[in-house]
């Protein structure tokens, strides 16, 4: 027995499932140094869906985001979570592109680099951990838990026996919808702890209800470190309360160190913040409520808020319930994958699709990214996939059954050229590589931005343009 390690969610995906990812940097820095006093193992604040958001909705550049939290964070260790060949995106990159990624995020501050594939497909985290291990950051290799007929203790205990031979420093049990029960997570974690010799962490959501209570019953499985947010920011889609695991931890073997106080001054500035995303309705009350029908749905936190957003803009919230009893279906049709980007948004908008054109039949409308799934072009899912089905879907094109990165040839070269007139960062090529439109559509803006300071300067100093 040993202290728990807390690594803290409220940077990245505690707003990422409550608030759609939409927190500021400006609104995150009054609150970066109080954080790092605090004695967590380390601060999630980075990847998964803030990449996309910075750009797409924020007007800010991650990069910049990235750098200013690290120069703020001085004793704590900072961590992201990497889509391994997808990298933050929704498509497969050519090794190239991973590697620099890599190399650039620990460049600009990151320590460990938690990095899964939505599929569990080890081919698929190949070259995201060689790149890591060359860059001397530490590699938490995660298993993407989910249910299903095809599903074990045993079969995630050998996939995390298989990530330690391929160089994990430790292992993530992530389980994004909150699915794992309490006395299962206690299994589970005495599985792989039989397995492995590395670290193994938790990182679970309270949809169900049900996260205190596992995070519980692990830590008396064993588990080394678990994900939780701070009060303000928890509970609903997000994670168990940082306070509350640490008081009912205190004094006992397991006791975290922390110290409530200190975690008081962070929840205040949080206070503020949730108080702020209630009023304009950023946060839907939707996503703050238990849903023990998430141990049916298997809907992650940051689908469900992007799910009932999608629908609100469309008018047809009242489809909500439709959609999720859709997504039971179409996961089962597709194979059982988890439900993690990006799979949940592919699995999600298959299933909003078929609920909204239901009077044309299901699978009439298929988007492009459901047939690369069913294709084979994210990797190999976890079930067999019925031909006939398979069928219905891709026509006759090619079924993949290889490493899908190795046919994608390397791309920096083309993207340098891409982005050159837009560039004024090395990372910048990444940004374009990732998202091209927005990140171009952002360029623009920050170009546009730079003008708009230079002629206010300008005209302080009695120079006027002609």
């Amino acid at each position: 027995m040993s202290k728990v390690l807390i690594t803290e969610t409220v940077l990245r995906d505690a707003h990422q499932s409550l608030a759609a990812t939409r927190m500021t940097t400006e609104e995150m820095i009054p609150a970066l140094e109080a954080l790092d006093q605090v004695g967590y193992y380390s601060l999630e604040a980075w990847g998964g869906a803030t990449f996309d958001a910075c750009l797409r909705f924020l007007h800010e550049d991650p990069w910049a985001r990235l750098r200013t939290i690290r120069d703020r964070v001085k004793n704590t260790k900072l961590q992201m979570l990497f889509r391994g060949q997808n990298i933050l995106g929704y498509r497969h990159y050519a090794d190239d592109v991973v590697e620099y990624f890599v190399q650039k995020s620990i460049a600009n501050g990151i320590d460990i680099i938690r990095i899964f594939d939505a599929l569990n497909d080890p081919r698929n985290l190949e070259t995201a951990i060689k790149a890591t291990i060359r860059e001397k950051g530490h590699v938490q290799a995660a298993i993407s838990y989910t249910t299903s007929p095809f599903h074990t203790n045993e079969g995630f205990a050998r996939y995390a026996k298989q990530l330690e031979e391929m160089g994990a420093n430790s292992i993530c049990i992530k389980d994004m919808s909150g699915l794992l029960k309490p006395y299962e997570a206690y299994q589970l974690v005495k599985t792989i702890k039989n397995n492995v010799s590395v670290p193994v962490h938790l990182h679970t959501h309270y949809t169900a209800g049900l996260g205190s209570m596992t995070l519980l019953k692990a830590i008396e499985a064993g588990v080394d470190g678990v994900d939780t947010a701070i009060s303000p920011l928890a509970m609903g889609t997000s994670h168990t309360p940082t306070e509350s695991l640490v008081a009912t931890l205190q004094g006992t073997p397991y006791d975290t160190g922390l110290d409530l106080e200190k975690l008081d001054m962070v929840a205040k500035h949080f206070n503020k913040i949730r108080e702020k995303y209630l009023e304009s309705g950023l946060i839907d009350t939707k996503v703050l409520k238990v849903d023990v029908n998430a141990l049916r749905y298997q809907v992650p936190g940051g689908m469900l808020s992007n799910l009932i957003s999608q629908l609100k803009a469309a008018g047809k919230s009242d489809k909500l319930d439709a959609v999720l009893e859709e997504v039971a279906h179409v996961r089962a049709d597709a194979g059982f994958p988890p439900l993690v980007t990006p799979t949940s948004q592919i699995v999600g908008t298959q299933a909003v699709n078929n609920v909204l054109f239901a009077n044309e039949g299901r699978y009439a409308r298929v988007s492009k990214e459901f047939k690369a799934l069913i294709r084979g072009e994210y990797g190999k899912c976890p079930a067999p996939i019925d031909d006939s089905f398979k069928r219905k879907i891709i026509g006759e094109d090619d079924v993949i059954d290889y490493r899908p990165a190795d046919k994608i040839a390397p791309e920096i070269d083309y993207l340098r050229q891409r982005v050159a007139p837009y560039s004024e960062q090395d990372e910048d090529l990444l940004s374009l590589a990732l998202f091209e439109q927005v990140a171009i559509s952002f360029f623009d803006w920050r170009k546009q931005q730079k003008y708009n300071l230079d002629d206010k300067a300008d005209a302080k100093n009695g120079i006027h343009s002609i």
